[in-house]
């Protein structure tokens, strides 16, 4: 199979200059302002200024755009473990996993469409590849030199709960934007309908969820994160 990661870019000197970072950058540009929907090849080449037909020589389809896309995301991941940009590396595996999850949050809010792409089968892209191998080294640092046969699973749970929780997040702010009604507005208007409900006592545990303190959402997300390591890295 002919993938994009191993095909060579066209070569020549052309009167608008155009490679794949400069097709990835304003697809992402794109991708920011009107999410995926809006997105494509025609709209990426009118923004560099070309012919859609320039695009393909160096992306063949959408979906390998998609790929490159994400992987550029993948690469401010993996930029914020350090070392290969030659900024200090992240060290021990607590806090490589702790950056895994606050950096995939904060590249989520800040590029919607990327929960989008993530989820199922994984991405194989230079810089996904390095964040999962980061994810991996660090989980068996964690459980160590026993814990083989606990790794993949561990990996699992780890990923699944980043991919759910950066969708959960980004579609509460895309329908908050929908809607006009933020979460705290919406909680206030289904509060009283809930406090009829727990006062039938059907429900006691939901009443101690409920009658919790409130995080905001990043606190909430922090405490989630100490959680799933906590759990995934237990040893017996």
């Amino acid at each position: 199979m002919d993938l994009i990661w191993e095909r060579p870019e066209p070569r020549g000197r052309t009167v608008v200059p155009i490679d794949r970072g400069r097709i990835v950058a304003a697809a992402v540009a794109l991708a920011d302002a009107d999410g995926l929907s809006g997105l494509s090849m025609r709209k990426v080449a009118a923004e560099l200024q070309v012919s859609p037909m320039r695009l393909y020589g160096y992306v063949a389809t959408k979906e390998e755009l998609l790929d490159l896309m994400a992987d550029q995301v993948y690469g401010e991941i993996a930029g914020a473990l350090g070392g290969a940009s030659g900024g200090e590396s992240v060290s021990g595996w607590e806090a490589v996993l702790r950056t895994i999850a606050v950096t995939t949050r904060d590249c989520a809010l800040r590029h919607e469409w990327f929960v989008e792409l993530i989820g199922g089968r994984p991405h194989l892209g230079p810089h996904a590849l390095d964040v999962m191998e980061a994810t991996a080294s660090a989980l068996a640092s964690a459980l160590g030199p026993d814990g083989g046969d606990r790794l993949m699973a561990a990996l699992g749970v780890f990923n699944a709960y980043l991919v759910g929780a950066v969708r959960n997040e980004v579609t509460e702010l895309r329908q908050s934007r929908e809607t006009g009604t933020d979460e705290t507005q919406w909680r206030a208007s289904v509060g009283g309908y809930l406090g009829r409900r727990i006062a039938t006592g059907r429900y006691p545990t939901m009443r101690r969820v409920l009658e919790g303190a409130e995080n905001d959402a990043t606190e909430t997300f922090d405490s989630e994160v100490e959680i799933i390591i906590r759990g995934v890295t237990r040893t017996e």
